[in-house]
């Protein structure tokens, strides 16, 4: 699957590709920052897609969130039990390993209140960013339910409107009110 992967300063680097953000805050304040963004309250039944190191779902869960998260690979949830540890003691939490975009067909509809989406970049899960996706996660939403979607901005060095494509897909899949969030690079949007 991934052919290196490591953790340094608390950011998990898979094939020489850094996997959260850590620019101007922690990658910890980054995950507080997008359950921020998707309002994420007690009692909520919460998606986090892609684990990663786990500081969304922590985060979330801290909150009172019922958490289920996805992460693909063993190497990467390994990691998790030395650099986060304390993910490890919320019951409220449950860490699904599969392929995201599998694992979310396989969930009932209207499962969540909130979903917060923090896909590896395009060039390396472009599925994670494709139509059929969106309209998946839309599906898997109560009405009125939350996404926030990390996207970073692909795209922008090579002039690239790779967000601007992201935006039209979430609007196809249902999502209303899409709002670009400087501050945590993603899209935050609701389901009607």
């Amino acid at each position: 699957m991934y052919e290196h992967v490591v953790v340094k300063d608390g950011v998990l680097w898979i094939d020489g590709v850094h996997m959260h953000r850590f620019h101007n805050a922690s990658p910890q304040q980054n995950a507080s920052l997008m359950v921020d963004q998707a309002n994420v309250k007690r009692g909520d039944a919460v998606l986090d897609i892609c684990t990663g190191l786990g500081y969304t779902a922590l985060a979330a869960a801290k909150r009172g969130a019922i958490v289920t998260t996805i992460e693909q690979s063993p190497t990467v949830l390994e990691l998790i039990t030395k650099h986060n540890p304390e993910i490890l003691k919320y019951k409220n939490l449950k860490i699904i390993q599969d392929d995201a975009f599998q694992a979310v067909a396989q969930l009932p509809g209207a499962s969540f209140n909130v979903i917060i989406h923090d896909p590896p970049r395009f060039s390396m899960a472009g599925e994670l960013y494709s139509q059929a996706f969106y309209n998946e996660l839309f599906r898997l939403l109560v009405a009125r339910g939350k996404l926030f979607h990390y996207t970073g901005k692909p795209g922008l060095k090579s002039g690239k409107n790779m967000i601007g494509g992201i935006k039209k897909r979430l609007m196809n899949a249902g999502f209303q009110k899409i709002t670009w969030v400087e501050s945590c690079q993603g899209y935050k949007a609701v389901k009607p």
